[in-house]
């Protein structure tokens, strides 16, 4: 027996006075309305109407059930409804966690879009790269890229980043242009390192071609950096050669700051991901970000393109031949 449809037909065959009028206006056979009442009597144990060829009446205690199942039954329509309002138009404070960069380039950027249609909502944006314990920090949702770990939290894949590998003039105008990946490897050039803020294991920069041939290059480096806005600007600075997001980098190219480098060779894309507790029932607040997030990173070239990089304008330094030939851009 569904004893909530049960409480509903119960209640409509009171107000009706018959079965067969209870039954039209809930649009049910008789035969359904008749067996509800009988199996939410014998469920009960007691005679909630007393029947007659013409009318049904309640008992003393069909009486009582009644105005308590009309109560509940008006709570659950009252909670529904309250429900519905907030899924339109959702409110409260958001707590979100994203990585530097993408909340500078990317999430906030964007945001008035976001308030102007949720005008109600308050975010609080927490901008770290570290692990967040979004239970114990009570955070209702983070931004990371990478391969998740923890099985536990629900994952939603938006989008992935792509990279690439860049220098600045001036680097180039002393170290000359890299022609192949193993250039890397040689005393002439430098690199930038970035390690893991948690076991400082230092991350090669790993290519592969067309073929499919791939190739991992560790480098000499005299610096390395966790943190992926310290590794942009140590490329800016002309400290070596750095592999960074394309969507970090792409203004600087443009601006003629960065010349990329081996575009006949790419890595492997990040995924990235909008990561959430496994609250069976997602709040409407919640609910709506992420959706929204989602659609953000769908439609964002700076996400999506590893070919959507800018032509540096036309008086922008480009390093000087030093036998070393042109630089070629992918746009």
């Amino acid at each position: 027996m569904d004893r909530f449809q049960a409480m509903q037909v119960f209640v409509r065959v009171v107000e009706a006075g018959t079965f067969s009028k209870a039954a039209d206006s809930l649009q049910l056979p008789k035969p359904t309305v008749t067996r509800l009442i009988q199996a939410l009597e014998a469920h009960l144990e007691t005679k909630l109407l007393n029947r007659t060829t013409r009318r049904v009446t309640v008992t003393a205690d069909g009486a009582a059930y009644y105005d308590r199942a009309l109560r509940l039954l008006s709570e659950l329509d009252e909670l529904e409804s309250s429900m519905s309002r907030a899924r339109r138009n959702p409110k409260g404070r958001l707590r979100i966690d994203v990585a530097a960069p993408v909340a500078q380039l990317l999430l906030i950027p964007a945001l008035p879009d976001f308030h102007a249609r949720y005008p109600d909502i308050q975010i609080d944006l927490g901008v770290t790269d570290r692990p967040v314990d979004l239970i114990g920090e009570n955070v209702d949702c983070v931004l990371r890229a990478g391969e998740l770990t923890d099985q536990s939290l629900v994952a939603r894949r938006i989008g992935e980043f792509h990279s690439i590998v860049c220098a600045s003039p001036e680097y180039l105008r002393r170290h000359g242009m890299p022609r192949h990946p193993t250039d890397l490897e040689s005393d002439r050039h430098v690199v930038v390192n970035h390690f893991s803020h948690r076991s400082e294991r230092i991350f090669p920069f790993q290519f592969t071609d067309e073929k499919g041939e791939r190739l991992e290059i560790r480098g000499r480096h005299v610096l390395s950096v966790n943190d992926a806005s310290a590794l942009l600007a140590a490329g800016l600075a002309g400290l070596g050669v750095i592999r960074t997001s394309t969507f970090m980098a792409q203004m600087h190219i443009g601006a003629g700051h960065l010349v990329p480098l081996l575009l006949d060779w790419c890595a492997d894309a990040v995924p990235i991901y909008v990561v959430y507790p496994p609250n069976r029932h997602l709040s409407a607040k919640v609910r709506v970000f992420v959706d929204w997030v989602a659609d953000l990173f769908a439609r964002s070239d700076l996400i999506h393109r590893k070919c959507s990089l800018p032509k540096p304008q036309p008086n922008a330094a480009m390093p000087a031949a030093a036998g070393n030939g042109a630089v070629a851009m992918s746009v």
